[in-house]
């Protein structure tokens, strides 16, 4: 029989590759999903919209979540609901806790209340170490957190709740914090989307030939997301509760900045002349310049490898941008 899945925030980026691959896993996988009313963007899951059951919920009402988590009655709930562009963290703090730590413990306190044991994946961010200086390198599950926007620190504390009643209550809780990851869906605010939008619409011409940017030289290992979707399975499925695993591609040739991963999808374009500057409209008021992650205890106890290529990554991205304002959908 297979599982009963609830899966938050499916109407997003990961949220809706999760749940491609787990229908592409079992066609007949009995998924409830969230969403809130009218306002939930379903452009993400329009290929699968009609064999979802759906429950409106605002996670940030626990009355709400309280319903929606006794209408599903999941197995395992795939926690992905947040405000995670971190450049609006700064001016709407609040918002960021409402959703990313209150959603939390409202979606922890129906799971309690319910007596539920279903097991809870809570996806964390990289974002969440911040300051970490090269020597640091790799970044470990022990490494210090120093995050430097509130968008990390809603995070953190999303994270440390679910520890907190994983001891407190025996919840089953799948901890991660996963590295950055990429690919179509992406909203075309975060970095390599954003590139790749500015990009299409040159190739449209629908813009100039000069891309702004913000801040372009921080470094990353890069995942894509059909890889990253895969690892959440294989974390909920195998890794003890309670325990903190970090995510994400250790491969070196994963690890780029975003200026390289730029001039990349510029030399993937056949437009003449792109350019680009750094526009100060999207420096953020801080940076974190370096996460690259050690992830082999992750890799130990699930034996998951990334297995897309970095340049493919990017490629899919272009694409799917470039269909996007070819479709008018941008």
């Amino acid at each position: 029989m297979s599982n009963r899945i609830l899966i938050t925030g499916v109407t997003g980026f990961v949220g809706s590759h999760m749940a491609d691959f787990l229908f592409q896993r079992d066609p007949d996988a009995e998924i409830y999903a969230t969403k809130r009313w009218h306002l939930s963007k379903m452009d993400n899951v329009r290929q699968i919209k009609d064999r979802i059951y759906w429950i409106d919920c605002d996670l940030t009402d626990p009355v709400s979540t309280r319903i929606a988590v006794e209408k599903a009655a999941p197995d395992q709930i795939f926690h992905f609901a947040a405000e995670s562009f971190v450049s609006p963290s700064w001016s709407n703090p609040h918002r960021y806790m409402s959703v990313n730590y209150n959603g939390t413990v409202n979606l922890l306190e129906a799971m309690r209340l319910a007596e539920s044991s279903a097991r809870l994946l809570i996806p964390g961010s990289g974002e969440e170490y911040g300051e970490i200086e090269e020597s640091e390198l790799p970044i470990r599950e022990t490494s210090a957190l120093r995050p430097v926007n509130p968008y990390a620190v809603t995070k953190i504390a999303q994270d440390l709740i679910g520890s907190v009643y994983f001891r407190s209550y025996g919840l089953n809780v799948i901890r991660t914090r996963a590295f950055n990851h990429e690919g179509p869906r992406r909203a075309n605010v975060f970095g390599i989307p954003w590139y790749a939008y500015q990009i299409a619409r040159v190739e449209a011409g629908l813009q100039g030939p000069e891309l702004r940017v913000g801040h372009i030289d921080d470094r990353r290992n890069f995942t894509h997301v059909a890889d990253m979707v895969e690892a959440y399975w294989l974390a909920m499925e195998k890794l003890p509760a309670g325990e903190l695993f970090l995510v994400g591609s250790e491969d070196e040739a994963s690890v780029h900045t975003f200026r390289e991963a730029l001039e990349a999808l510029i030399s993937l374009s056949p437009a003449a002349h792109i350019t680009y500057r750094i526009d100060p409209e999207f420096v953020r008021p801080t940076q974190v310049p370096r996460l690259i992650a050690d992830t082999s205890r992750f890799r130990e106890a699930t034996g998951w490898r990334p297995k897309i290529a970095y340049e493919k990554i990017l490629s899919d991205t272009l694409d799917y941008w470039r269909q996007r304002v070819a479709d008018g959908r941008h």
